[in-house]
């Protein structure tokens, strides 16, 4: 079953590579999600990287998420116009910390609802020896050495 446009991959790709698939059910189910709460990937990191609490710098959730800076820059520019997140100079330093908003919180919390009511809707769509067999083997791909 190939789930990825073949228009973006090579048959002979998709023919043989896992990993391929892989990624393709990753992305669609973002996009899916991002669709639906209108959040992307992106912001929807940065959320859950000030969870709890947490007080950062840009650098610090740039490398945290493995993202680009000025991706989280722009990200975090946008979400401090919309309330979202908080900016405040740090106490030693030229960093500014970014902490979530009340707002920011029930935005966070609204987003972990549309995931779990999707992760919901993906395991109605499988039987239990499904699930467990699709879990094992992703944590089998996951462990590999290449």
């Amino acid at each position: 079953m190939n789930i990825l446009p073949k228009s973006e991959v090579p048959d002979d790709i998709l023919e043989s590579s896992v990993l391929a698939h892989i990624a393709a059910a990753y992305f669609a189910v973002g996009k899916r999600l991002q669709r639906k709460t209108r959040c992307s990937a992106t912001r929807g990191f940065i959320l859950s990287a000030l969870r709890g609490g947490a007080t950062l710098n840009q650098n610090r959730i740039a490398t945290l998420l493995a993202l680009d800076r000025t991706v989280v820059h722009r990200a975090i520019k946008s979400m401090v116009q919309e309330g979202l997140v908080a900016e405040r100079q740090a106490k030693s330093g030229r960093a500014i910390d970014i902490t979530l908003t009340a707002k920011g919180n029930k935005y966070r919390q609204r987003l972990i609802q549309a995931r779990v009511a999707a992760d919901e809707i993906v395991r109605r769509q499988m039987t239990p020896a499904e699930r467990e067999t699709l879990l094992r083997l992703l944590k089998l791909i996951a462990e590999c050495e290449f």
